[in-house]
């Protein structure tokens, strides 16, 4: 699981080596993608509709951090509901990409 947080956070940012501003900023904006992805799982959207919904919502993220939406959902949607209703997946993947 932390693989692939990691290799989803790493296919997001642009520059290899961010400031350490910078990647808190960056960090934030992947931990509100993976929020947006968990509460249209627990609002019960279709796997395969959760970009459509996500974006319809009009986030506040910049345009590029939406390429994390298809990377991220499989991850969330393959959790059983219990783990996804019951876990800050936000933070749990904050604290892996500041980990970095």
């Amino acid at each position: 699981m932390v693989r692939f947080i990691l290799a989803a956070a790493l296919a997001v940012t642009a520059a290899p080596a961010l400031a350490e501003t910078e990647k808190e900023v960056s960090c934030g904006y992947q931990a509100e993608v993976v929020a947006a992805i968990r509460q249209a799982r627990l609002d019960r959207v279709k796997e395969r509709d959760v970009e459509k919904t996500v974006l319809a919502g009009e986030p506040s993220w910049p345009e590029n951090f939406n390429n994390a939406i298809p990377l991220v959902t499989p991850w969330i949607y393959e959790m059983p509901r219990k783990d996804v209703r019951d876990n800050d997946l936000a933070a749990v993947w904050k604290d892996a990409c500041l980990a970095q």
